[in-house]
């Protein structure tokens, strides 16, 4: 084996028997107590910016957020006391950010408002994290019901394609008055899949096969085939649907997963490779995406054609417009992006509004919430939970790093939603589901292990 392969597939050391390691509850009270008071303190200068006057449900907003603060908080200290003190206060700040961007935009908006029920999914979000980690008292029991969470993820991703549209894509379910992204749900069911299967196969993976080139080995299809099928037939779905954004994600998360449980670093390669290809196929001959590409290359072209700026015309010009320090909340005008601007566009907004500055500020936030999912991957000492933290990481990652560089012309638009900043209750909800399996899984990691535990 490779020392490359060791540094990633050996763990890192447990804390010694009986060890005593420090809880940080109070580390993680106090971080809690600054990202309310950020939040309230946004809400109150938006009300203000905008109206000239303080908002109405300010004291219910404020009490809102810090019950649900509050409740998150004692579900981490009662159920998961050695969790890291820094994943919940990060998640509670983006989410309260997310909802003063939103209202800020409903001020331009009078007929369509949205933070309300942003506010409600939101508090949804919150009693599902408190429930996921009261509930699961260990992480490897998700590891028994692999198959059952890939045939519900395909169930997920399937059922769309018989609803409408929305936008030119299939990927939401519309029914008396309420809308639902299944495959925003679907995400974390292939994560369980993959890092069960991979913890499964890890040492054939990594060492059995034949070898092509440099580090890469072809592996065996008895090994390789299935959990390849899974993922063709996943992508296959999307790409019907013409949800480019969650079929990119879904790709990255296989072949991140596959590097990290073989330590071959051929497939990161071969990964960039086929996703190229693969992109340059769809948006060549998928009019949808093809649409979409030709604005990212060209984003001025309705300008020059006397139609006026697009989207991302739009978005381009709400950034710089920002400058260093940006215009103050509620001084911008990312309101013309149009009907995406509390979704697809939301950090457009953050970056005329809060400058070069903020937006670098949440950027860092969403780097540190990948960075303690990661590090709670290294410090586990069970194969399936180093995977399932290094795969549910990647997706907050993969997610930022899509919609970011739709949003300044670095990539062309998927559609995703920003983790915890856009409109978006599927996509509130999920997010938060994968912040409390990654409070359980570095609960996990931190935990003492026992003086009569075995040495594994």
């Amino acid at each position: 084996m490779t020392a490359l392969t060791a540094k990633v597939t050996e763990p890192s050391p447990p804390p010694p028997p009986g060890a005593d390691a420090p809880k940080r509850r109070g580390v993680e009270l106090t971080l809690l107590v600054g990202a309310v008071l950020i939040s309230v303190l946004g809400h109150l200068y938006v009300g203000l910016a905008t109206t000239g006057h303080l908002p109405g449900p300010a004291a219910h907003y404020a009490t809102g957020l810090s019950v649900a603060a509050l409740l998150a908080h004692l579900a981490v200290r009662l159920r998961a006391p050695y969790a890291d003190p820094l994943l919940l206060p990060i998640a509670v700040l983006l989410n309260g950010l997310g909802l003063v961007l939103i209202q800020r935009l409903d001020v331009t908006t009078p007929g369509h408002l949205t933070a309300g029920d942003q506010l409600l999914w939101s508090a949804l979000g919150v009693a599902l994290f408190v429930l996921v980690v009261a509930l699961l008292r260990d992480h490897r029991v998700l590891q028994r019901y692999a198959y059952l969470s890939v045939a519900v993820a395909l169930v997920l991703m399937l059922i769309p394609v018989f609803f409408p549209a929305v936008n030119g894509a299939h990927i939401w379910i519309r029914f008396a008055g309420l809308s639902f992204q299944p495959g925003e749900f679907a995400k974390i069911l292939l994560a369980v899949f993959f890092a069960a299967y991979l913890a499964a196969n890890r040492t054939a993976l990594a060492l059995t096969g034949r070898r092509l080139f440099w580090k890469l080995r072809l592996l065996p299809g008895r090994v390789l085939g299935p959990i390849l099928a899974i993922w063709l037939l996943s992508v296959g779905v999307l790409v019907l649907e013409r949800d480019l954004g969650t079929s990119l994600l879904f790709f990255g998360l296989f072949v991140i997963m596959l590097f990290t449980a073989t330590g071959r670093i051929g497939w990161i390669a071969i990964g960039l490779l086929l996703a190229a290809l693969g992109a340059y196929a769809v948006g060549t001959f998928e009019p949808h995406v093809h649409s979409r590409v030709d604005d990212w290359l060209n984003p001025f072209a309705s300008i020059e054609r006397g139609e006026g700026p697009g989207q991302l015309a739009q978005s381009l010009f709400a950034f710089g417009a920002g400058g260093l320090l940006g215009a103050g909340l509620g001084h911008g005008q990312s309101f013309l992006i149009g009907f995406a601007a509390k979704s697809d566009f939301v950090l457009a907004t953050a970056g005329e509004e809060l400058g070069l500055v903020g937006l670098a500020a949440i950027l860092l936030l969403y780097g540190l919430l990948v960075a303690r999912g990661f590090r709670a991957g290294l410090a586990l000492r069970d194969p399936f939970g180093r995977l399932l933290a290094t795969g549910l990481a990647s997706i907050v990652a993969l997610q930022v790093f899509v919609i970011a560089g739709g949003v300044t012309g670095l990539i062309p638009l998927t559609g995703m939603a920003m983790p915890f900043l856009a409109q978006g209750g599927s996509s509130v909800v999920t997010n938060w589901i994968i912040v409390a399996l990654l409070v359980r899984l570095s609960d996990s990691a931190r935990r003492p292990r026992p003086a009569k535990e075995p040495a594994e």
